[in-house]
């Protein structure tokens, strides 16, 4: 399986997982602002954007660390593109991660805040 296909099983896979918590789905693979969102969940009052990181083995490292100061300026960016695009800016927002590490889901809410940048 190619790198695309794996990133797309292992959003699937945390897609399924948040709905089974609870979460709502609201778009996935959002390209806005230069950036791209992997999910975009409702949970409760929350509008949740969800960055997904699938790991097959541990020589990369936990996949949160990957999701590093760059990565979060560049998903605040395009959250707020699509905030303002749907005239949602007073919405409560938080910034999950999802890691599959071999096999396995680990949901990290609130993993950051909002980082301007």
């Amino acid at each position: 399986m190619n790198r695309r296909a794996q990133g797309a099983a292992g959003e699937m896979r945390a897609l399924q997982y948040l709905q089974e918590k609870g979460m709502e789905p609201v778009a996935h693979n959002v390209r806005c602002g230069g950036g791209e969102i992997d999910l975009i969940m409702r949970d409760g009052r929350y509008l949740v954007f969800v960055e997904v990181k699938q790991r097959t083995g541990g020589r990369m490292g936990q996949g949160r660390e990957a999701v590093d100061a760059k990565k979060r300026a560049r998903i605040s960016r395009a959250a707020l593109a699509y905030l303002g695009a749907q005239g949602s800016l007073d919405v409560p927002v938080r910034f999950d991660v999802v890691e599959i590490q071999r096999g396995e889901v680990c949901h990290i809410p609130a993993a950051f805040e909002f980082t301007p940048g």
